[in-house]
């Protein structure tokens, strides 16, 4: 039966592997960048940036392929196979001789995180039902990015002490393993209520997954959008920002700081926003959340004064806590169940691609441009993705802004 009071055990068991899963990628967020500045000696920011765009395209391209193994395989065996990829990310970190280490270690990572992040948001999905699905995707969403946040200050906190190498990827391990026997012995499979749902629920079937998800139906390719832009400009703020804080003669703690409260405000704010997502319009909810991350990322451009580049991080936190989750459940209130698994690794394939979008772009524009001037171009770009979503998205609840014509969501 679903409902999350009647599966609590088994969607927490998912809310903790989901953690395991963000703390896996927390570990680069601080060290990376510098690492590749004081290990290998690299430095042109399109250089740097390969990480996280090979990091990006193995990602988004394993959250596709999740839409074709579900056809095949059933989730708990997705996401024991993408922890089984993770498992040799933190000794390819700890024991690089050469930046390639890195960029093959990121391949694997986003592989790990593509299949395994996937499948548990897919199951949580499958596990609630209709009811309280804005709060369970903000829960899972808390506990990724809460990870991430954390995992990040530990490693920052490790290389400030032994430096950037080695010793801030020993806690993966620890992670991969603990992650990896979870899924195997605890989770269980959870494809059995997607037939029980298909046979209730009264949405229309799309009638070209791939096409209506990139640019037809009007919710779901506007989150699909939005998606790609929000991951594009964390991937900027994840590999330039550190640069950009070194350059301002940042000490290793404080660029920790800066870089871990983003995604723990993120991470701690979904708890709220999720739920947000049920009781009023998706609609208004992620044109402010993108609104507020263009905002911060300006902020974050401009300024030099550590309790300013806090607050930017704090605002940029909340921002992303508007839109994830919300983005998550337009995908899952707008399609059939049998075509939820697919329809949701599409739109994660596109917002992923942000990743590869944000490296190369960030990248090219900070070699030619400056940093500063590379991030205030993508906070333009930020702003003009939430306001597309808020003159072509749909909302259709009464006790919110109500959209004329909106009774039956238009796909075209």
């Amino acid at each position: 039966m679903q409902g999350l009071s009647q599966n609590k055990y088994q969607f927490g068991l998912l809310v903790l592997v989901n953690a395991f899963v963000g703390a896996m990628v927390g570990l680069e967020r601080a060290i990376i960048p510098g690492l590749a500045k004081t290990e290998f000696g690299i430095d042109a920011n399109t250089a740097v940036l390969s990480f996280v765009a090979a990091f990006g395209i193995s990602k988004a391209i394993s959250n596709y392929s999740v839409a074709r193994l579900s056809k095949k395989f059933n989730r708990k065996t997705i996401l024991i196979t993408g922890w089984l990829f993770a498992l040799p990310v933190p000794l390819l970190l700890m024991y690089a001789p050469n930046w390639n280490w890195i960029v093959f270690a990121n391949v694997l990572l986003g592989i790990n995180q593509g299949l395994a992040w996937s499948s548990t948001v897919i199951m949580k999905i499958d596990l609630v039902g209709n009811k309280n699905r804005g709060l369970a995707m903000g829960i899972n969403e808390f506990a990724g990015y809460l990870s991430v946040g954390l995992a990040s200050f530990l490693a920052s906190s490790i290389a400030a002490r032994y430096g950037f190498a080695f010793y801030p990827f020993i806690p993966g391990l620890a992670f991969a393993l603990l992650g990896l026997m979870m899924s195997v012995f605890l989770v269980a499979d959870t494809t059995h209520f997607v037939h029980t749902e298909s046979t209730t629920s009264n949405i229309a079937l799309l009638k070209n997954v791939w096409k209506d998800t990139t640019w037809k139906h009007k919710n779901i390719s506007s989150v699909s959008l939005n998606g790609l832009v929000n991951n594009m400009n964390d991937g900027v703020v994840w590999g330039l920002l550190p640069i950009l804080l070194i350059q301002r003669g940042f000490s290793i703690y404080q660029i920790g700081i800066v870089a871990g409260i983003y995604p723990v405000v993120w991470g701690l704010s979904q708890l709220f926003t999720g739920k947000m997502g049920d009781q009023y319009c998706k609609k208004q909810i992620i044109t402010a959340g993108m609104l507020l991350q263009a905002f911060a990322i300006m902020l974050l451009a401009l300024s030099a004064a550590l309790p300013v580049l806090i607050l930017s991080s704090i605002l940029l936190g909340l921002g992303t806590a508007l839109v994830y989750p919300n983005f998550l459940t337009v995908v899952a209130e707008n399609t059939h169940p049998s075509q939820r698994a697919e329809t949701l690794s599409i739109f994660r394939f596109w917002r992923d691609s942000g990743y590869v979008i944000g490296a190369l772009l960030a990248g090219i524009l900070a070699d030619a441009f400056g940093l500063m001037s590379a991030l205030l171009i993508i906070a333009g770009i930020t702003a003009a993705a939430g306001i597309i979503a808020h003159f072509r998205m749909c909302c259709t609840l009464k006790k919110w802004w109500r959209d004329a014509n909106c009774e039956i969501i238009p796909a075209y």
